[in-house]
């Protein structure tokens, strides 16, 4: 049984945090890729993002899997290359993402400049260990 929130239209739900960005990694790849859109080598992008190969596979296979990045093999003086590009939609669900992401700052913020804790505590005593 889910318990029910009082007062609420779930405003700091943010449900437009999506799971599929949030990931730190993911979220890693993407922010490489929006930076550089004609795209990364595979190792630039595994060096940027701090990954290894294996991993940056996975989140690469779970990225493109949504149609967020694309990735095109080929070759460079008969070796083997892959790039990695960020795709249109891509791009704008990254951005959506992005603005949502701002809005939990924007709140956090305006939370951290509001009552002082003395004042929201004021009139309760600690409670003893």
């Amino acid at each position: 049984m889910k318990a029910e929130v009082s007062g609420g239209d779930g405003r700091f739900a943010y449900e437009g945090l999506d799971r599929v960005i949030h990931e730190r990694a993911r979220l890693s790849v993407l922010t490489s890729l929006i930076t550089n859109p004609k795209g990364l080598i595979f190792n630039e992008l595994k060096q940027s993002c701090s990954l290894t190969d294996g991993n940056l596979s996975r989140h690469l296979r779970v990225l493109e899997t949504e149609k967020m990045v694309e990735i095109l093999k080929g070759h460079d003086h008969n070796r083997p290359q892959t790039i990695c590009r960020v795709t249109a939609a891509g791009r704008k669900r990254y951005l959506e993402y992005l603005s949502i992401l701002e809005q939990v700052v924007k709140d956090a913020v305006k939370g951290a400049k509001g009552e002082s804790v003395s004042a929201v505590s004021r009139g309760l005593t600690p409670s003893q260990a």
